[in-house]
C-alpha cells in the first residue's frame, strides 16, 4: 500500500545521503556567509561615498 516509502533494512544505506546533504549543507553556508561579507563591505563603501557627498555640499 505504502510502496513509495523506502526505509532500508541496511542503515549503511544511509550514508550517501548523509554525506551529499552535508556537503549541500556546507555549500549552502559558505555561500551565506560569503553574501553578509559582500553586502557588508558594499554597505560601508556607500555609507563612505554618502558620507563624503555631504561634506562637499553646499550650504542652502
Amino acid at each position: 500500500m505504502m510502496d513509495f516509502l523506502y526505509f532500508p533494512e541496511d542503515k549503511t544505506e544511509y550514508i550517501p545521503a548523509v554525506l551529499s546533504l552535508s556537503v549541500f549543507i556546507a555549500l549552502a553556508v559558505l555561500t551565506m556567509y560569503l553574501i553578509i561579507r559582500v553586502s557588508k563591505k558594499q554597505e560601508e563603501r556607500t555609507e563612505e561615498r554618502f558620507k563624503n557627498e555631504e561634506e562637499h555640499k553646499p550650504l542652502s
